[in-house]
């Protein structure tokens, strides 16, 4: 297709044309068809999810992690040892006009297509322990009809 001289004033005025650009800042720069696993950043903050990014690092050892620059970098020592352990590359995003949710983006150059039960991180509940019946003073003191 040709440009024309209204396409390279356009260009010129708002920079060039991109695809699907707020999924790109929701996912700090990458479409949503190319990630793997996501973190928000109070999961990055509260440093959970690092089982779960490890297992996915490993069945996809040629995919990279972009890091959201909004965060301190000290919450990202784990992430950052693992990848390093796994030799897997790691960028960190700095967009101040994009905010996005997401604290960390495991993704491809490519599309990979997962689900988002599959892409999400979702914590397993800890088992809590039975609760006893509270007795009562009385009870205490006179036994349990019961």
């Amino acid at each position: 297709m040709k440009k024309d001289v209204e396409d390279y004033l356009q260009e010129g005025i708002y920079g060039a044309k991109e695809i699907n650009p707020s999924e790109r800042k929701s996912f700090l720069g990458t479409l949503r068809e190319r990630v793997v696993f996501v973190l928000t950043k109070g999961e990055v903050m509260k440093g959970k999810g690092i089982k779960e990014l490890e297992k996915k690092m490993i069945k996809n050892p040629k995919a990279k992690i972009l890091l959201n620059g909004n965060i301190t970098f000290r919450f990202f020592k784990p992430y950052r040892q693992i990848a390093s352990k796994h030799n897997t590359l790691y960028t960190t995003v700095n967009n101040r006009d994009a905010e996005s949710d997401y604290g960390l983006v495991l993704t491809y150059d490519h599309a990979v297509d997962y689900s988002d039960e599959d892409i999400i991180f979702q914590e397993t509940p800890a088992v809590e322990a039975p609760k006893k019946k509270k007795t009562s003073f009385w009870s205490k003191l006179f036994g349990s009809n019961n």
